[in-house]
């Protein structure tokens, strides 16, 4: 859930590291904090609670010039956002510091070991307890007599990193220097992403490519039991065994624009307008008109692997796991497949009876969160094959499943998915359609689906047209304390994801049903300080919709009602309406988003709601 970066060369460290927190800040924001290696090697540190630029402010007044360092932004696990809980942690006597990303499980045993060591806690985290682990390595290791330095020069802290490491149970994304190797980073990594960037006599450290924009676009993607030895010349990678690893630099392919606010002012704003192009990335390439299909280079099942499958599950968490409930909708009606969507938190436990036959789907925005890495990483053991959908090239999703689809939406840098959200929905179409015509579905109506998607991106044009009547409509419900979001069919998910749009941003409850569940206890709820938000386009069940307004309606709550352009029965019942592109059933929960999007932001504005950093969350979920 933290962020992590680096640096080591010829140039200040304490310029990139600033920067590089700025880009990371979506992955926790409680504190922030920077150490380099000064002249001498002596370690300068510098933490702040809160936001970047106060540490920032305590830069400015206290410079660091040192031309190795590490940064860290921190999403609290275990202590509450202080100065002493901030990383940097020092190990023993101020020998190394260390940043971590990810949870130590075993760290109060290990804590109690080290104290009765005579080791000086100052923190109530669990990172504190790897720093000094590392520096009780490194003295047990002097302890044993001299080092063939002229061999590897890197041999006593290398060992003194993997044997610490050995001795964690949980995950981990670390950054280390030393005192006395101050042209030296080492990184280590096991469930926590980490990635390198490659530069010209100088190198960098993140937690993914977002802080690499704009200094070099070459990339070394960290694996899990991996360590890196890193200077501003040289980078070696170990295995488990200690022995060297191949490792291959690939491009990042992430533009400065795509990290930028543009103009916008809030990256979710902007990550909202972007939809019309990342559903165009999403689809570019992958319709065969000629086969009234959907194509995909990646998925390394081939037609008779697919044919032969006879149940979907698909796994994911928060609003990945709502675009699944779309994608379940989709093929079980063009592919004929059985099809469950399961939290991943749960099923990383569970031990349902499944076929062999069984695909298992991940769905996820980052490739790294923990609870679907568990449980892709559970099927995959009882031999299932296992396929993913993704956003970040090289995550450890991504290269741990069997094959998968990137979305190609870019940076998602706002903490409230968006853009990702119906890029899922999207390539879950495209992934129903393939299904479809390997199956049952005709050609003619393989053609009819292609269609519909191909004018999807327009659709979401003209939706993100609905912006000034959505904020018009937040300025009227902005003070109200809970809301209901209704729908039916394909757009009970969209309810779901609507109201944890509103949830995460601006702090209001509200809950999502189905529209016929309403009568079944939620109705309860209804009153008019209590809106009621409907997504009701046209369709196989809008009379039935149409029908659960009127009881709102009739019991005094307000209803805002989301709306085909052309539709006057469901406006003349509504209190507010919200008229979007009429599309296909399968496509509406991408439309209907659009307004539900923005009315969560504009609502969350007004309340003066820090829009892209919401309380209490963070981006990528690394920890369980």
């Amino acid at each position: 859930m933290c962020g992590i970066v680096g640096y080591v060369g010829p140039n200040r460290a304490a310029d990139y590291l600033l920067e590089g927190l700025r880009r990371l800040e979506y992955r926790g924001y409680d504190s922030s904090g920077v150490v380099t290696a000064e002249e001498g090697g002596a370690l300068a540190i510098t933490k702040t609670t809160g936001r970047i630029e106060r540490l920032a402010a305590a830069l400015a007044a206290t410079p660091h010039e040192g031309e190795i360092g590490l940064g860290h932004t921190r999403w609290a696990t275990h202590g509450p956002a202080t100065d002493a809980n901030a990383h940097p942690h020092i190990g023993g006597d101020r020998v190394l510091a260390l940043v971590h990303n990810g949870v130590i499980e075993n760290y109060a045993a290990l804590r109690d070991r080290l104290k009765a060591k005579g080791y000086r806690f100052d923190s109530d985290t669990d990172s504190e307890v790897v720093a000094h682990l590392i520096a009780d390595e490194l003295k047990k290791a002097r302890g044993k007599g001299p080092v063939a330095d002229e061999l590897d020069p890197h041999a006593l802290i290398v060992e003194a990193v993997r044997l610490a490491t050995s001795k964690l149970r949980g995950t981990y994304g670390l950054g280390v220097i030393f005192r006395e190797w101050p042209g030296v980073l080492i990184a280590a990594r096991l469930g926590s992403p980490l990635v390198i960037g490659v530069g010209d006599g100088e190198h960098f450290l993140a937690s993914d490519g977002s802080p690499l924009v704009g200094h070099t676009d070459r990339i070394v993607y960290l694996a899990d039991h991996e360590l890196a030895v890193v200077t501003a010349g040289s980078i070696r990678i170990m295995g488990r065994d200690s022995a060297t690893v191949a490792h291959s630099v690939e491009q990042l392919d992430i533009d400065s624009s795509q990290v930028e606010l543009g103009g916008y002012p809030h990256y979710m704003l902007k990550e909202i307008f972007e939809q019309p192009e990342s559903i165009r990335a999403a689809m570019r390439g992958r319709l065969d008109r000629d086969q009234a299909t959907a194509v995909f280079g990646g998925l390394n099942l081939d037609a008779r692997r697919l044919r032969g499958i006879d149940r979907m599950i698909l796994t994911a968490c928060g609003t990945s796991w709502h675009s699944g409930l779309v994608g379940e909708y989709m093929i079980e009606e063009f592919a004929r497949l059985p099809v469950e969507v399961e939290y991943a938190s749960e099923l990383r436990y569970r031990n349902p009876p499944l076929s062999s036959d069984t695909l298992l789907l991940a769905i996820t925005q980052s490739g790294e969160t923990i609870d679907t890495l568990a449980a892709m990483r559970e099927m995959k053991r009882k031999g299932h094959p296992v396929l993913a959908i993704c956003n970040v090239v090289g995550s450890s999703i991504a290269r741990e499943s069997d094959g998968g689809v990137y979305l190609h939406a870019g940076p998602e840098i706002g903490v409230a998915s968006t853009k990702a959200y119906t890029s899922q929905c999207v390539v879950l179409a495209l992934l129903a359609l393939h299904l479809g015509r390997l199956r049952h579905l005709s050609y003619e109506a393989g053609l009819r689906i292609i269609d519909e998607l191909e004018a999807l991106p327009e659709a979401v044009e003209r939706a993100l047209e609905s912006n000034d009547v959505a904020r018009r409509i937040a300025g009227l419900y902005a003070s109200c304390e809970n809301f209901l979001y209704l729908g039916r069919q394909y757009n009970f998910p969209t309810a779901l994801e609507g109201a944890l749009k509103l949830k995460e941003i601006s702090y209001i409850h509200a809950e999502g049903y189905p529209a016929a569940e309403m009568k079944h206890g939620p109705i309860a709820l209804v009153d008019e300080a209590t809106p009621s938000v409907f997504i009701v386009p046209q369709g196989g069940v809008y009379d039935k919709v149409i029908a659960n307004m009127e009881e709102i309606r009739a019991r005094g709550g307000p209803v805002i009602a989301i709306v085909d352009e052309q539709d006057e029965r469901a406006s003349a019942i509504a209190t507010e309406v919200i008229r979007v592109p009429a599309v296909a059933d399968f496509l509406q929960p991408i439309v209907t988003a659009i307004p539900l999007q923005l009315l969560a932001y504009h609502i969350a504005v007004l309340r003066g709601c820090d829009v892209d950093k919401p309380r209490n969350l963070a981006k990528s979920v690394t920890v369980e």
